[in-house]
């Protein structure tokens, strides 16, 4: 709601569930599980199987992620070591960042070489 001035005015009510929202947003967790959830707090006296669920799954998700921030701290770690000294024609970071059979380019997960264009 807004005061006669424009600004807007909440409640204690509003201020509890803009924190929940952030620190909601803070843990990782996205907009859809934000909503169960809410929804979930709702209803204090439902079954918090859901609100279990939700967690356990965000926990996968963020060790998915630990997985793929470890391998790639690893295989930077290694271009690094390869390239000390020297000059930028034998850099192994410079190599491997232009070859777009390495590394995520050859994920077909990923965009192709092809959807990448250049902008004039």
């Amino acid at each position: 709601m807004r005061t006669e001035d424009g600004q807007w005015a909440y409640t204690e009510a509003h201020l509890r569930r803009l924190g929940f929202i952030r620190q909601s947003r803070e843990l990782g967790l996205s907009m859809d599980s934000i909503r169960v959830l809410l929804d979930l707090a709702d209803r204090p006296g439902d079954d918090r199987s859901a609100a279990h669920a939700i967690a356990v799954a965000h926990i996968a998700k963020v060790d998915a992620r630990m997985r793929r921030l470890k391998a790639l701290r690893a295989e930077l770690e290694r271009m690094a070591s390869q390239c000390v000294g020297g000059h930028v024609e034998e850099c192994r970071i410079i190599e491997t960042l232009a070859d777009f059979g390495q590394g995520h380019y050859g994920n077909p997960a990923h965009a192709s070489v092809d959807t990448i264009t250049a902008k004039d």
